[in-house]
């Protein structure tokens, strides 16, 4: 196994006067999308430059108010401009070096009518464009509308065979898969398993009727209603390599402190990575 791990631009919302945060933890990756316009997506890649990162990954959309959810149905936009637009995202990216793109799908805002036939139509959207472009593309089934999760149940549905015949690769979410599965995440997780390239690695906070990303942590008891993650972050670290990417957000305002020691904690879990 060669598992790499990364920060995701997340932890600073894309922020470009904080993108420095991104380099300074000493991690070799880097998974940042939403952009709030072209210029801050030049200032990274030349820091990327600058740092010698190793390596990067987009997670889709590269520009903020660009699709997110739409490729399979109509969120913001119909789904036959938000594939125009990702194809578009796709060719450039290729050129520019990127590990992988990362998509959003399959995402469902709620209950849907032949979700299965939806899907497969989506994979092969997706599939002629991983052998177009010659570019890793990673799906992550995200929870919908008032955290329903049909879109991470249709998929546990979805014959793993098929999946297996169009090559796409998986993300899975912590946070979004013990949302949406509770404790019953094992048999929901371990099918992905084989497809598994992206991990993505937060907890979750509960303050009243909201939710947010806070970090992997030893001491969950720091946050309200945060999960028990190793044993999950256990399953995911085996089989193949993957990128561990730190997801959280800031607006719980975790400390550096506390960051520096949920990827000290991640680290060996994993084995020492």
């Amino acid at each position: 196994m060669n598992h790499r791990l990364g920060l995701s631009g997340s932890t600073i919302l894309s922020d470009p006067d904080q993108l420095s945060f991104l380099f300074e933890r000493g991690l070799d990756h880097v998974e940042i999308g939403e952009f709030p316009d072209e210029a801050s997506y030049r200032t990274f890649r030349q820091m990327t430059n600058d740092h010698h990162l190793e390596s990067f990954g987009i997670h889709s959309p590269l520009i903020r108010g660009r699709s997110k959810y739409d490729l399979i149905e109509h969120v913001a936009m119909d789904p036959e401009q938000a594939r125009e637009a990702f194809e578009q995202e796709v060719a450039r990216l290729a050129e520019q070096g990127a590990a992988y793109v990362l998509v959003h799908f399959p995402y469902f805002s709620g209950t849907s009518t032949n979700p299965s036939q939806r899907i497969e139509e989506g994979l092969k959207f997706l599939h002629r464009l991983k052998e177009t472009y010659a570019l890793p593309i990673v799906c992550e089934p995200k929870l919908g509308r008032n955290r329903s999760d049909k879109g991470v149940e249709y998929l546990r549905q979805f014959p793993v065979e098929l999946w297996k015949r169009y090559g796409l690769d998986i993300c899975v979410d912590l946070g979004d898969y013990r949302m949406a599965a509770g404790e019953k995440w094992r048999a929901y997780v371990e099918p992905l398993l084989p497809f598994a390239s992206v991990v993505h690695l937060h907890n979750v906070c509960y303050i009243e009727d909201k939710y947010f990303w806070i970090p992997l942590h030893p001491d969950k008891g720091k946050w309200n209603g945060a999960y028990d993650m190793e044993p999950m972050l256990q399953m995911l670290g085996e089989g193949r390599g993957k990128y561990f990417i730190f997801e959280h957000t800031p607006h719980v305002n975790p400390t550096p402190e506390e960051v520096d020691e949920g990827i000290r904690w991640v680290k060996d879990v994993l084995g020492g990575v």
